[in-house]
Formats: C-alpha cells, sequence, structure tokens
C-alpha cells in the first residue's frame, strides 16, 4: 500500500467534500423563481409609483381627515337649504357605498359634481347638484389618469392604487378657458387629493375632502359614456 503524505491526505478529503456537495446539489429541487410583481398601474405590465411618495403634507392633512368631512359635509346638507335634487344621488352620498375590484375600465364617462357642506357655514348652500358632463379614464405610461372633459372645474390626475376598495388620486384643478392641469404640486392652490371608490356595479366615485373651493367634500359621480 502506498502511503500518502501529510499534504496529499489533505487534498485527498478536500476532493472528497467537492464530490459530495456536488451530489448533494444535484439531488436538491430547484427553488421556484420569485412571484412577478403585480401590475399596480392597471394595464400593460407598468408599475405606478407609491401615492406616498408624492403627496403634499397639505393634501396628506386632507386625507387623513376624510371622515371628519363626510360628517360635517353631511350634517349641513341635511340641515341647510341647497340646490338641486340631492335624493336623487342615491348610494353616491353614502360614506359606507364602496365596493371591492374598485379600478374603472379605460374610457369615456359622463360625470356629475355632488358638492356637500358649505366653507361659509350657514351663510352658504348645504348642497349643489350639477348637471353632467363630459370624463375620460385613459391609460398613461405612468399608470390609469382621470381627466374632466368639460365644465368650468376640471380636474385632472392620476389613480394610485391603494387596496380592493379605493384608489387615491392626485391631481390639479383647470378653471374656465385654462388648458387641462397636469402638474400636481406645482401651484398649491390648485392640488387636489381624492379616493376613486365603485358603488354600484358600473358606477364610481371620486370623493374629495376639503376641496380649495366652496364646499367641505366633493363627489364626482363617474358613469360610463
Amino acid at each position: 500500500m502506498v502511503k500518502l503524505s501529510t499534504a496529499e491526505t489533505v487534498h485527498a478529503h478536500r476532493l472528497s467534500l467537492m464530490a459530495s456537495a456536488i451530489a448533494l446539489a444535484a439531488c436538491t429541487p430547484a427553488l421556484p423563481p420569485p412571484p412577478p410583481l403585480p401590475d399596480a398601474s392597471g394595464g400593460g405590465g407598468r408599475i405606478l409609483p407609491d401615492w406616498r411618495a408624492s403627496i403634499t403634507g397639505q393634501d396628506r392633512d386632507r386625507l387623513n381627515r376624510i371622515d371628519a368631512a363626510w360628517s360635517l359635509a353631511l350634517e349641513q346638507a341635511r340641515r341647510q337649504e341647497g340646490s338641486g335634487d340631492l335624493a336623487s344621488t342615491g348610494r353616491l352620498i353614502d360614506p359606507n357605498a364602496a365596493l371591492s375590484n374598485v379600478a374603472p375600465p379605460v374610457g369615456d364617462y359622463r360625470c356629475r359634481t355632488v358638492k356637500l357642506g358649505s366653507q361659509g357655514g350657514e351663510q352658504g348652500l348645504g348642497y349643489v347638484v350639477y348637471g353632467w358632463f363630459a370624463c375620460r379614464v385613459e391609460e398613461t405610461p405612468n399608470g390609469l389618469k382621470f381627466i374632466k372633459l368639460t365644465g368650468s372645474q376640471r380636474p385632472a390626475g392620476l389613480l394610485f392604487p391603494e387596496s380592493d376598495r379605493r384608489m387615491v388620486f392626485l391631481g390639479s384643478m383647470a378653471l374656465a378657458s385654462e388648458p387641462p392641469a397636469n402638474s400636481y404640486g406645482q401651484r398649491p392652490e390648485r392640488d387636489m387629493v381624492a379616493v376613486l371608490e365603485r358603488i354600484e356595479h358600473r358606477r364610481w366615485r371620486l370623493v374629495i375632502p376639503w376641496p380649495q373651493y366652496e364646499s367641505n367634500l366633493d363627489l364626482l359621480d363617474l358613469v360610463p359614456a
């Protein structure tokens, strides 16, 4: 028998360990690949950034106090005189009407604004129900975008996924004959934050707490055109 030196013995031992490791790896099943990231943009495979990275401090405060806006606005709407048929709005003015599967399909919509409460207190109208205008939901490289196309107050902005029951809208307001708004965070007096909810099979609403003008809660009623 040939006697190995100490160095040759160590080398042979290392080779044996390597062979065992290779054999073990060959017998171990490969781990499955990680699941793909969810498509948060509403289509096209793009991932929409989190709205929390873009929202201003003022709008974050508005969003955090949305329940208080509902409470005050409804109390004023029920107590004070208003304009239009508030009873005809149905589930639109129910704070708890949100349903699952909130993401709206891309396309044209009919939309109307219902203003609840008054920033002027007892001096203002408790509610105003406006007529129908034209709106649109379209897909952009940054995700779903909502645009009100006609009327003297025309919000526009992105819809950010938040949960199965709501999306967060960050947008800006165009007034009168101004061009469409598209620059959230550039003009604080025009910035808007809202929550998009589905309230019927084919009906959605934008809930705008503490708007810049007139009311304490604005609701934008959306139905496919």
